[in-house]
């Protein structure tokens, strides 16, 4: 029987190239584009048998540590462990800390799979022939990447020129290329040789261990120290910081792939994307007989090859062929869907800006570890939240130095404490919070909580928050 493959699952990252629904409070990963689940909840469902693989182990960082578990807990999936780096360091020292945690837990002959939380794969039978190759193939010792077969002459990838076969049916990797001009890529596909870096990666945990030592020592050392310095935080592994933060910063390809002599490439025709753009997205996604990929509450009228996406107010498009217009909660993208590579652009451009530079970080909706809130308006003294708290969890006992709270409840049953009181609130009851009082929201129910929040007072940050206990940890 073969060994069974501990999965690694990387959902670090904090792009915004899917703005303005992705943003770096809450990136792509963790975003419902067009079904219900999220990019990082289906890379969990890929990981679903457990004949084939352990329950996998999540590479993060502080701010996402929480929709990580709770996005795991509403899919009912096990997690082994939850790896948060202290600071960005790239793929390379990751990769490596992930690798030092499995041969702790699992021996040096277990094998991983490194897996983006953000890509687009269809799971069918020619993705998981592609991993029982690269299995087998790491099983005989090599470092095995996933190279997709090209589609089109893209400029977003790198590419992996393959080699000499083996007996596993991978292929040796004979070299990386850049990411190429289109005039280079349109070359590259025409010899047929070529296939995409898909940043997938099927590694024999020894052997990885041994090519760090010998290419990449400063990237070892430093993930060595900060997996065994490590503090456990709940259900949460925090790296040392100080080591950590000593590792260069540098990609697995730079560090290992491009440079070790066990390299290997398993040529795969599954469906893969790594939605790197609103293109991408068109591309990946059901279209109808216009070419239009549209989602729910919207509404199009003589417009062809074009994508329509909201997650708020209903869209209405008319007339207009090759375009992207995305919908949040607060902001509107428009633009030609030719050119949306060129997002990153203007997301820089509203960073810049004191007025815009919110949009590029937070949505209106944030999630916390009991749930979350929505800001539906901001005024004077004064403003307005959606509160919604899981079955099970409860808020901080905590009280405010500048404002005072009123909360409606318009779902489920709240269970509030307010100085010595507690109080059972059910829908369409509502109580009064006083300043500097100390309170507490909890759900005791089996449904999601909802209420209404009206804060008043002269500073309304999140910040003015003393929290007196506080079942997650946090100050």
């Amino acid at each position: 029987m073969s060994v069974k493959i501990v999965p690694v699952i990387m959902a670090g990252g904090k792009g915004t190239r899917l703005w303005p629904l992705s943003r770096s409070s809450a990136p792509k990963q963790f975003i419902r584009f067009l079904g219900d689940q999220t990019l990082f909840q289906l890379t969990l469902s890929r990981l679903s048998d457990r004949s084939m693989f352990e329950p996998p182990v999540v590479v993060t960082n502080e701010d996402f540590r929480f929709l990580v578990a709770e996005q795991a807990r509403e899919k009912g999936v096990e997690l082994s462990a939850v790896l948060l780096e202290p600071v960005a360091r790239n793929t390379a020292p990751a990769i490596a800390a992930a690798a030092c945690l499995i041969a702790e837990r699992y021996g040096k002959d277990a094998i991983m799979q490194v897996l983006a939380s953000d890509h687009e794969i269809t799971a069918d039978e020619r993705y998981f022939d592609a991993i029982e190759t690269a299995r087998a193939a790491a099983a005989d010792g090599f470092l095995v990447t996933f190279g997709i077969k090209p589609t089109e002459p893209a400029t977003g990838y790198g590419y992996i020129e393959i080699g000499e076969g083996l007996p596993s049916k991978a292929h040796r990797v004979k070299a990386f290329v850049e990411k190429p001009t289109a005039e280079r890529a349109e070359h590259l596909i025409a010899s047929g040789n070529y296939a995409w870096n898909s940043g997938i990666f099927m590694l024999p945990v020894g052997n990885l261990l041994s090519e760090y030592s010998r290419l990449a020592p400063d990237v070892l050392k430093a993930a060595e120290a900060g997996v065994k310095k490590s503090l456990r935080d709940l259900d949460f592994m925090r790296l040392d910081a100080e080591s950590f933060a000593k590792s260069p910063d540098i990609s697995i390809d730079y560090a290992i792939m491009e440079k070790t002599s066990i390299a290997a490439v398993v040529p795969a025709r599954f469906a893969w994307s790594d939605l790197g753009s609103w293109d991408s997205v068109w591309k990946t996604g059901e279209r109808d007989g216009d070419g239009n990929l549209a989602a729910a509450n919207t509404t199009l009228i003589n417009t062809k090859n074009s994508l329509v996406m909201t997650h708020g107010i209903h869209l209405a498009v008319q007339g207009l062929d090759d375009v992207a217009v995305i919908a949040s909660e607060d902001a509107v993208y428009v633009g030609r869907l030719g050119d949306s590579q060129n997002v990153g652009s203007i997301v820089k451009t509203l960073a810049k800006a004191a007025a815009t530079s919110k949009l590029t970080e937070t949505h209106p909706t944030s999630y916390r570890p009991w749930g979350g809130y929505t800001s539906i308006f901001n005024g004077d003294r004064f403003q307005v939240k959606r509160i919604f708290v899981t079955p099970g969890k409860k808020l901080s006992l905590q009280k405010h130095h500048h404002r005072s709270e009123h909360w409606i409840v318009v779902k489920g049953t709240a269970e509030v404490t307010v100085g010595d009181d507690i109080k059972m609130l059910r829908e369409n009851e509502s109580i009064y919070i006083p300043l500097g009082e100390v309170h507490r929201l909890a759900n005791p129910g089996k449904i999601l909580l909802e209420l209404i929040e009206v804060q008043t007072g002269s500073y309304l940050g999140e910040d003015d928050i003393i929290r007196l206990v506080d079942e997650f940890g946090r100050q």
